[in-house]
């Protein structure tokens, strides 16, 4: 019998040694093949459903409308994709829902943060961004104040703004066709006319602006910049390839607003921190379209965002092979270790015998 134990851990040593094996040459053949891959837009939705069913209960959209409603500015986006959840589940929505709507979306109310959206953006919510503000930022326009004002403060003296200058250069590059790399040249507009929207409204993410500013720094050739004079010097100042990530990032992000619209988008921009972050937002936004605001509510930004990934099967069999490596050492250890107490039990008990 110990035989056929010690032959039986053998072949599961061996056996888990070789799945290990074949797992780790067939990443190193194709680095492509990492542990996690994307979801198809199908699997993304259904998952989702299934964790809504489970957390998207009566008293948590209670809690969740509570909050929302206590909020100044009230966030409509938010409470308007919450109020859907309602509908879906066949609840009535409290009178306090009304209540607020009224109160927030009176004419005069509306025309005064409008006014005050347009003259400050800091003070824009996402309605009277979407309504003051967006129209001008979508526009080759805001390109062209960023870059006049940039030139005049370098003139002046005055501390230039990299960040609002960078996202200048990219999104009139984009207008005119000059930034190839990260999507379409409307993508990328898109993505940045939002971005510059939502730094405005203090939406962004410091991770996200250090990043921004990083690749500015890296990609743009500053000292060139005095030397603009039309449209057409505009390619001298871009670096392409150290542009890449945030181009990548503006196309994603102007996917998502192709899909959700401005105001949602906007909403969501304080979950995306990097380049990754956006393509996640991006995929979930095309597998779940107008439900990816009351998603995002419920199950926040990690579960939401991990539902876009799944464990590979290399990955699966290279667990695997690690788990049964490890579980045959120590069955091999455990074997050993009862062995040897074994034969102290017999030494002992055979000196006990000899004494007695």
């Amino acid at each position: 019998m110990r035989g056929l134990y010690r032959l039986g851990l053998l072949i599961l040593i061996l056996a888990s040694a070789g799945l290990t094996y074949r797992s780790i040459t067939t990443l190193a053949a194709n680095p492509a093949l990492g542990p996690l891959i994307e979801r198809g837009a199908d699997e993304i939705a259904a998952l989702t459903d299934r964790m809504m069913a489970e957390e998207a209960t009566p008293q948590r959209l209670a809690d969740l409308l509570a909050t929302r409603l206590g909020e100044d500015p009230r966030n409509w986006v938010a409470l308007q994709a919450i109020a859907e959840l309602y509908t879906e589940r066949g609840l009535v929505l409290p009178d306090s829902y009304a209540a607020a709507w009224d109160a927030d979306s009176g004419l005069l109310a509306q025309t005064g943060s409008c006014l005050s959206c347009v003259w400050d953006i800091a003070t824009c919510s996402l309605t009277t961004a979407l309504l003051c503000k967006a129209p001008i930022l979508l526009t080759p326009v805001e390109d062209l104040r960023g870059i006049t004002k940039a030139g005049i403060d370098y003139t002046s003296g005055a501390e230039v703004d990299r960040l609002d200058l960078g996202l200048s250069v990219v999104g009139l590059s984009a207008t005119v066709l000059i930034v190839a790399s990260g999507g379409t040249s409307a993508t990328v507009k898109a993505g940045t006319a939002v971005v510059r929207l939502a730094r405005g409204m203090r939406l962004l993410t410091p991770r996200l602006t250090a990043r921004l500013a990083g690749a500015f720094t890296d990609g743009i050739r500053w000292a060139d910049l005095p030397a603009v004079r039309s449209f057409d010097d505009l390619p001298a100042l871009v670096r392409a390839e150290a542009l890449a990530p945030v181009t990548a990032t503006f196309a994603d992000l102007g996917r998502t607003r192709d899909i959700l619209g401005t105001s949602q988008t906007l909403h969501l921009l304080p979950l995306v921190d990097d380049a990754a972050d956006a393509r996640a937002l991006a995929r979930v936004s095309e597998a779940l379209g107008g439900r990816t605001v009351s998603r995002v509510e419920v199950l926040g930004k990690s579960r939401l965002f991990r539902a876009t990934l799944r464990i590979s099967n290399t990955a699966t069999e290279l667990a695997a092979g690690f788990a049964g490596i490890v579980a045959g050492i120590a069955a091999a250890i455990a074997h050993m270790i009862q062995t040897l107490m074994f034969r102290v039990a017999r030494t002992a008990n055979s000196g006990a015998k000899r004494q007695s």
